[in-house]
């Protein structure tokens, strides 16, 4: 299995932390020019964004089919709870804001990247988007995870949970002192193997 994206990236960290728990090996292959026009630079995708899964059954786009595909060839048995499991609206929202604030950030990031200002009308109100999810996860998401199984292994909301906060630390886009309950989630769970095994880097000095 190839698995294309960035240590860099939220969003191909999510699969990255599923291979290591269900004991799936992978071969990670960089993307080297975001700013590329070419599908085969992201491993085929068309929208030209990451990850990427190669295998032999055929290639995947995006974090949640990259992830079912690295559980269902593993022999791990693992007990995931995926966002259609989330029956209860606190969990079903979390995982929704989640996945929202991670899109938003990307935003805000490529606009700083490409000189936008950040007195951009759009841009103000990335921030504000970014920042309205962020307190509502800051009050509602231990109660969305109490509401998960007791058994479970894992769960996609907690996974890209943890990816969204520590990103959003990495890039220095939003700092987790105004959110004490996210910060002490993240730091349990960064106390994973999977966690630390994929700590954000830079893969290029440029």
């Amino acid at each position: 299995m190839q698995l294309y994206g960035r240590s860099s990236s939220h969003f191909t960290r999510i699969p990255r932390i599923f291979a290591a728990e269900a004991n799936v090996a992978i071969d990670f292959i960089l993307i080297r020019d975001l700013m590329s026009e070419n599908p085969e630079d992201y491993g085929g995708h068309p929208a030209m964004k990451m990850p990427t899964l190669h295998t032999e059954a055929g290639i995947w786009f995006g974090s949640l089919p990259i992830c079912r595909e690295l559980v269902a060839c593993s022999e791990s048995g693992l007990h995931i709870v995926w966002p259609e499991d989330l029956h209860r609206p606190v969990a079903s929202n979390a995982q929704e804001l989640v996945l929202t604030a991670m899109s938003t950030e990307v935003g805000l990031i490529m606009g700083k990247a490409t000189g936008v200002s950040a007195d951009n009308k759009h841009q103000a109100k990335m921030r504000a988007s970014l920042l309205g999810a962020m307190e509502w996860l800051e009050l509602n998401a231990g109660r969305a995870i109490e509401t998960l199984p007791p058994d479970r292994d894992l769960s996609f909301l907690e996974v890209s949970l943890i990816c969204l906060l520590e990103h959003l630390e990495f890039r220095e886009v939003l700092a987790l002192d105004a959110y004490p309950e996210l910060r002490a989630f993240a730091q349990r769970f960064a106390t994973r193997s999977s966690a630390m095994e994929t700590a954000y880097k830079f893969d290029f000095s440029v």
